[in-house]
């Protein structure tokens, strides 16, 4: 794969915004900072994250295969619409907007899942990215002509 220097630095600015994010996940078992944490949820996060932050990586060097890039868009969508109904209570609900409380509730989980939503649709931008490098940039292998 051959990325011109321009794309290279946005992929490692990529890898490493997602790769924050992913380690920022690490907080969310922290019972000291959120009611009753899910570590199931908190470590999908982290994963979720990281397998982006991966791919900005490997598509530095190499084509990713389709198949990854499909089953990325398809997590990113799956957390959109699951957070999805915490933004639209923020967003229209009885109390008011907010992104910026300190921590999640089991009264109020609408400010986590506002946070996940975009962390999840900002994802989607970052595999949107790819697929347009890969589509853009990947060469496909040379056949031999008939005859050589």
């Amino acid at each position: 794969m051959i990325l011109p220097t321009p794309l290279k630095i946005l992929n490692v600015v990529g890898f490493l915004l997602f790769a924050v994010f992913a380690f920022f996940q690490y907080n969310d078992i922290d019972p000291e900072i959120y009611y009753k944490p899910s570590g199931l949820d908190a470590t999908l996060w982290l994963l979720f994250y990281a397998l982006i932050a991966v791919l900005f990586l490997v598509l530095i060097f190499r084509p990713v295969p389709r198949w990854l890039l499909i089953a990325a868009t398809l997590a990113c969508v799956f957390e959109m619409v699951r957070t999805g109904p915490g933004l639209w209570q923020n967003l229209f609900g009885e109390g008011s907007f907010t992104m910026t409380q300190t921590s999640m509730s089991a009264d109020d989980p609408r400010v986590e899942l506002t946070r996940e939503f975009f962390g999840a649709l900002i994802a989607l931008a970052g595999v949107g990215v790819l697929w347009w490098e890969l589509r853009r940039f990947a060469k496909a292998p040379r056949r031999p002509a008939e005859g050589e």
